[in-house]
C-alpha cells in the first residue's frame, strides 16, 4: 500500500504554493518599493520645473485669454 495522504494538507500546500508564484509574479511586475516611487515622482517634479524655467515666454492662462464683456 502506499502512504497515507491527508488531502486537506496537500490541498492548503497546492493553494499557498500557487499564492505565492502569484505573488512573486505580481511583484516582478507591478513591485516598486515606496521609496522608489516618491524619488521618481520628485525626479519628475523637478524636471518640469527646469523645462518651465527654461521657457522664453511664461505660458498664458487660460483665464486671461477670455474678454472681461
Amino acid at each position: 500500500m502506499g502512504d497515507v495522504i491527508n488531502l486537506n494538507q496537500y490541498r492548503k500546500q497546492r493553494e499557498r504554493s500557487e499564492r505565492q508564484k502569484q505573488s512573486a509574479e505580481n511583484r516582478t511586475k507591478y513591485g516598486r518599493r515606496k521609496s522608489d516611487r516618491v524619488r521618481n515622482d520628485q525626479d519628475q517634479q523637478k524636471r518640469s520645473r527646469e523645462l518651465d524655467n527654461k521657457l522664453l515666454m511664461p505660458p498664458v492662462d487660460q483665464d486671461d485669454t477670455k474678454d472681461p464683456a
